[in-house]
């Protein structure tokens, strides 16, 4: 019973030997690649909302990808995170005045295109979704219309 299990451990010994030893791999020098990686680390991206606190307008800052500027309106829509209630901030924009969509005109010039019509939003609301679709506007302050429903709201820029 023994010699059985002598022979079963000297096998598998003998074929681990053989798998390391017969592998093919045969030693080198380093091989140059070039420099190492240069410059500075890119800062973290982050999402950019106005949501109210106190009956005022508040820049939100949320880690995480670069979204479309519809889908940040649509965070809007969807409220605050469970933190940022705890903080004490809301939203004045209502679920059903998305989905949104942004076209792009020349200048700085936004269309922000509602679900609802704009009139019947609260000032804080048209601030909050003037202000977050700017946020993506780089430079000087953007001018952003509301649309929907068949109406719209004059161009406007963020009051902040």
């Amino acid at each position: 019973m023994r010699a059985g299990l002598a022979r079963r451990v000297l096998a598998a010994g003998l074929v681990s030997l053989v798998a390391v030893g017969g592998c093919g791999v045969q030693p080198s020098d380093a091989i140059p690649v070039g420099d190492p990686p240069s410059g500075g680390v890119a800062p973290p991206l982050k999402v950019t909302l106005y949501l109210v606190k106190n009956g005022r307008l508040s820049v939100v800052t949320r880690p995480g990808f670069r979204l479309s500027q519809a889908t940040t309106l649509a965070l809007l829509a969807a409220g605050p995170t469970t933190r940022e209630r705890s903080h004490g901030f809301t939203t004045d924009v209502p679920p059903e005045a998305g989905p949104f969509s942004v076209t792009a005109g020349p200048a700085g010039r936004l269309v922000v295109t509602l679900s609802t019509p704009p009139a019947e939003l609260s000032t804080l609301a048209v601030d909050q979704i003037v202000c977050t679709a700017a946020a993506w506007v780089p430079g000087s302050p953007a001018q952003v219309t509301l649309v929907g429903a068949g109406q719209g709201l004059d161009p406007r820029s963020c009051p902040e």
